[in-house]
């Protein structure tokens, strides 16, 4: 099951959710309130060659994922 990240737009609160369902339907922990929203998750790249070291990179910057350099994939969903 996928864990997905959230706002809070009541409360302001960020948090990561696991989701059986619908992604669209899920109280926040901090108010359990109703009106969330799901965000962009973060975007990750390689950055050794041993395949254990990765970098992390916010997909909401103004230049995409770095494993992308801001065009349009489906790593990042840009």
């Amino acid at each position: 099951m996928p864990i997905y990240e959230f706002i809070c737009e009541d409360c302001n609160n960020k948090f990561e959710e696991l989701v059986f369902g619908n992604p669209d339907s899920v109280k926040c922990p901090k108010c359990n309130g109703e009106n969330t929203k799901k965000l962009m998750s973060v975007c990750r790249k390689k950055i050794s060659g041993n395949g254990s070291s990765f970098e992390g990179q916010s997909s909401s910057s103004g230049g995409g994922c770095a494993g992308c350099s801001g065009g349009s994939c489906a790593t990042c969903g840009r």
